[in-house]
C-alpha cells in the first residue's frame, strides 16, 4: 500500500461524523420466475433467499463506517420489529446509533422484490414520526454536535428531519460542516449549509428545465448563492458529477464501468463526500473519490457500499 493511501486511512480512521435522516430498513426477496400468473399477468416469483439491509440515512452511515470513519447516527424508529433489526444491523457494521423510538410510528420498510437479478416489485410500509420524538431527537443532536467533525442530514422526505434549519444552525455555529443530500421542492430550509447534493431530478424540481449545458450551469450558480452554499454538487447520472463553487465550476465524468443497480448510489455519494472531509481532504479531492465510489458502487445489487479498498486499491 502507498503512503498517500496509509496517511488517507489514517486519517479517515479519526475522522468522526454524525449522519442525521430518515432511516428505513430494505428488504430484498429473491426467487426464481418460470410462469405467468393465471390470476393476472403478472410474473409469479418463487422466493428461495431474503436478505435484510440498512436504507437511507442508516445506509449513509454504514458508508461512511465502511470506509473507516467513526459513525454515529441519529434517528427515529418504531417500537417493532423492523425497529429492532435496523438496531442490531447498525451495531453489527460498528455504528453509534442513537435511536429514539416512538410508539405510533412503524418502521419504514422498503421490500424489494428480484426475479433473475433484476427488480420486479417494491412495496413501502411507511408513517410520519411525532413532534414529541422529533424534539427529542432534536435535543440528542445538540448533546451529539460537539463530538463531531461533520454533519451529514439525509432527508428522505419522511418527517425526520422537521427541524433541520436548527441543525443547520446548531453546525455553523460551532464551525462544523454541514452536508445535505435533499428531497423536495422547498429547498429554503438547507440556506447556509456547506453542500448540497441533489441528483438532477431534485435540481430540475426547483430550478426548472434547460436546454444547455450553459443554462443548467448558470441556473445552479444562482441557486448556489441564493441558499448562501459553500458548495453544490449535482450528480448527473451517467454525465458524472459538477461541483459548482466560489473556485469556479469542476465537473467529474463517470467512472462506472456497468450501471446494475442505483438504489443507493446518492447515500455512497455523500458518505463519501462527508468522509473525505471530514479526514481533513480538500473538496476537490473529496468530490474525486464520491464520483469514483458511486461508480463502483453502482455495480452492485441493491443498496450497498464500497469498501476501501475497492476505492483505493490494494
Amino acid at each position: 500500500m502507498k503512503s498517500d493511501q496509509i496517511s488517507t486511512g489514517a486519517a479517515i480512521a479519526g475522522a468522526r461524523v454524525l449522519v442525521v435522516g430518515d432511516v428505513m430498513l430494505d428488504r430484498y426477496w429473491f426467487g426464481d420466475v418460470a410462469r405467468i400468473s393465471p390470476e393476472a399477468p403478472v410474473p409469479i416469483v418463487k422466493i428461495n433467499r431474503q436478505e435484510e439491509r440498512l436504507g437511507g440515512a442508516a445506509n449513509v452511515a454504514r458508508n461512511a463506517a465502511a470506509l473507516g470513519a467513526r459513525t454515529s447516527l441519529l434517528s427515529v424508529v418504531g417500537m417493532d420489529e423492523a425497529g429492532g433489526t435496523i438496531q442490531r444491523l447498525l451495531t453489527e457494521a460498528s455504528i453509534d446509533a442513537h435511536l429514539h423510538e416512538d410508539d405510533v410510528l412503524d418502521t419504514i420498510i422498503k421490500l424489494r422484490v428480484i426475479g433473475r437479478q433484476q427488480q420486479l416489485l417494491r412495496i413501502d410500509f411507511e408513517t410520519p414520526p411525532s413532534q414529541n420524538v422529533l424534539a427529542d431527537k432534536l435535543a440528542r443532536f445538540h448533546t451529539l454536535l460537539p463530538g463531531c467533525d461533520l454533519v451529514i442530514l439525509s432527508d428522505y422526505g419522511k418527517g425526520g428531519l422537521t427541524h433541520i434549519e436548527s441543525m443547520i444552525a446548531a453546525a455553523n455555529a460551532l464551525r462544523i460542516p454541514v452536508l445535505v443530500d435533499p428531497k423536495g421542492d422547498d429547498y429554503a430550509r438547507y440556506r447556509h449549509a456547506t453542500v448540497l447534493t441533489p441528483n438532477l431530478a431534485e435540481f430540475r424540481v426547483v430550478a426548472g428545465s434547460w436546454q444547455s449545458e450553459e443554462e443548467f450551469r448558470r441556473k445552479a450558480e444562482a441557486l448556489r448563492q441564493s441558499l448562501d452554499l459553500t458548495a453544490l454538487l449535482v450528480t448527473r447520472s451517467e454525465a458524472g458529477m459538477t461541483l459548482f463553487s466560489a473556485a469556479g465550476v469542476l465537473h467529474q465524468p463517470t467512472v462506472a464501468r456497468e450501471v446494475f443497480d442505483v438504489s443507493g448510489a446518492g447515500d455512497t455519494v455523500i458518505a463519501t463526500l462527508g468522509v473525505m472531509l471530514a479526514a481533513g481532504k480538500p473538496l476537490d479531492e473529496a468530490v474525486a473519490q464520491a464520483n469514483r465510489a458511486a461508480g463502483i458502487v453502482v455495480g452492485k445489487l441493491g443498496t450497498a457500499v464500497v469498501l476501501p479498498e475497492e476505492l483505493w486499491g490494494e
